[in-house]
């Protein structure tokens, strides 16, 4: 077997490296782009725990009721006070709730946060649709000052159709 003529071994190369060019700025690409693809993907089925958006209220209301807890954290070296006014809610499935989030400033200058949040159990994430919430924006305190969150949300009638959430009698809304 004779080596190929030198034409055709630089046009080989120069395709090879080409294509391995191509490869690494695709996978570059995808790294960067995977982070807030999962996140559109975690926003439109909640997964993950991941509350869904809603724009208005439930079309029915079930006679099933579930407690949902509220908890709050806040991320370290964010010095504010941030609680639920309640510590949980009854609400019947597709009925429309609201509850307060209470959050201080006691930092001495203003500063500005913003809540990630969950849903536990996770299946029960796809199924728990905020109408309203703090979450979606950004929110700025000034040193000292107190202010009162809602959030709007209910639980969706969907649910009682999912047989691995029949067991399901409380939902845990988190945020930190």
């Amino acid at each position: 077997m004779t080596d190929p003529p030198p034409a055709d071994q630089a046009r080989r190369i120069r395709r090879t490296a080409l294509l391995s060019a191509t490869v690494a700025c695709g996978m570059t690409a995808l790294a960067f782009a995977s982070v807030p693809l999962y996140d559109l993907f975690c926003r439109v089925t909640g997964f993950g725990g991941t509350p869904l958006v809603g724009s208005g209220p439930a079309g029915q209301v079930l006679d099933r009721t579930v407690a949902v807890r509220f908890d709050a954290n806040v991320a370290p070296g964010l010095d504010w006070r941030f609680a639920p006014e309640a510590p949980a809610v009854e609400a019947k499935v597709g009925e429309t709730k609201t509850v307060f989030y209470k959050v201080r400033n006691a930092g001495p200058a203003a500063s500005t946060g913003v809540a990630t949040f969950n849903v536990q159990p996770a299946l029960a994430g796809g199924y728990f649709v905020k109408i309203q919430c703090f979450c979606f924006n950004e929110q700025t305190l000034q040193a000292g000052e107190t202010m009162e969150f809602p959030v709007v949300f209910y639980v969706d009638p969907a649910i009682a159709k999912d047989r691995n959430l029949d067991h399901v009698g409380s939902i845990t809304l988190s945020y930190t």
